[in-house]
Parts: C-alpha cells; structure tokens; sequence
C-alpha cells in the first residue's frame, strides 16, 4: 500500500549558506506584492532567484485554466533553476502569497558558478530529488486520497511555513484563499467550503482576519489517513 506523506509541497531543502551566498553575492534586488507574479510558464529564462522573505507559490495551468499549486517555496529557497540547467523556458508560475524580496542572478552567472563549483551541483541535484519526491507523494495523493484527505494533506503542508501558538495551535500567517487550497488539493472550491465548515464546527480548523489557524494538527492528521 502506498504511504501518503503529509509533506506535499513545500520544499524545505535549501543549499548550505557558505556555498550558495558565494552565488548571490552582488546580486541584484527583487521585491514583489502580493498577489504579483515573478515569472510565467513558457516565459524565456534569463536567471535564478533567491528568495529572502516571504512564499511563494508554484503554479501549473490547464489549456482551460484550471490550476494547480505544484510546491511552495520559502526562505532560502532557490526559484527558477531548472531553466538554468536544461535551457528551456519556465516550466511554471511563480506568484507571491504574500510581500517577497529575493536576489536574482543571470543565467551566464549561475552556469558559470555551477561549472567551477562541484558541491553546488550535487546539493542542486539532491534538491530536484526531493522535488521529484514530492511529486510522486502529490500524485499518490491525488490518486488514493479523499477529498477530505486532500486538503488535510495541503493544511498540513501549509503547517510548516505557519507560527506555533499556545495549546499546540499553528497560525498560518499568509492570505491564502480557498482556491489557494483548492489548488493545492487538487479538489473543487465547493468542496473545500464544505469541508472547512466541518471542522470549524468540530474545532480542527477556524479562520479568522483572513488567516487559517490549525487548532488540532493531530485530528487533522487523522482526516488525512481516514479511508472515506
């Protein structure tokens, strides 16, 4: 049987600080809003980022334009270096949940840097297995788990960009939408409302000025693993 793991996309693995500073220094600044978008999928790549403060959200698209949340990224994550070795344009989106500042890094830099550092490479490659990881537990998900299951799933990965309180509550400090959830689940808005109210009701989960708080991750977890 296959095990679903609660880590659906958030990428926590990060280069090691002495190495990937080396990369970043005299970089140039970036800073995005809320809401705004760093790159488009299809767009020609011409550099990497990293990302200082704030989340980001990666997204793929249907023809139709329906969307996915693929992964989301946090401080100290590296954005966009997946064009920097295979030369193709974006594979993905990348819009800020919230206010971000990042470094950015041409294309020329970053190939010239990888090429005269080894390590780098092999933390790079490390990282895009995990990644790759992820997207197999996401596709188990996808697969396998319930509705509710789904979204359990996404709350907790959220879990881990949010802030621990009093009680063993996680606050979950971003504006996230429920099409932000429902695009992370893989399940219809409707459903998400629905299942939301549910466990308002039972104390699992409330929302207030415009952020989620975990109330119980332990029952959370339990919705993740019920058969139906």
């Amino acid at each position: 049987m296959k095990v679903i793991n609660a880590r659906v996309v958030s990428v926590l693995t990060v280069f090691p600080e002495a190495l990937i500073s080396k990369l970043f220094e005299e970089a140039s600044s970036h800073n995005l809003r809320e809401g705004e978008t760093l790159f488009h999928a299809g767009d020609a790549a011409d550099g990497a980022y990293r990302l200082q403060n704030g989340l980001l959200k990666i997204i793929v698209a249907s023809q139709y334009g329906e969307e996915r949340i693929v992964a989301l990224l946090g401080p100290g994550a590296i954005v966009g270096e997946l064009s920097m070795i295979d030369g193709g344009a974006r594979s993905a989106s990348a819009v800020a949940l919230g206010d971000c500042s990042l470094l950015f890094v041409s294309r020329d830099k970053f190939q010239k840097y990888a090429a005269s550092h080894p390590q780098f490479m092999t933390d790079l490659s490390r990282i895009l297995a995990r990644r790759l990881r992820d997207a197999d537990d996401a596709l188990a998900a996808t697969t396998f788990l319930t509705v509710k299951g789904r979204l359990a799933r996404a709350l907790l990965n959220l879990a881990v960009f949010g802030q621990k309180k009093d009680g063993g509550r996680i606050e979950l400090r971003h504006k996230i939408s429920q099409s932000d959830l429902a695009a992370m689940a893989g399940v219809a808005r409707e459903n998400v409302s629905r299942t939301l109210s549910e466990w308002r009701k039972r104390d699992i989960v409330t929302r207030s000025s415009d952020y989620y708080c975990i109330i119980d991750s332990t029952a959370l977890a339990r919705e993740m693993e019920a058969s139906d």
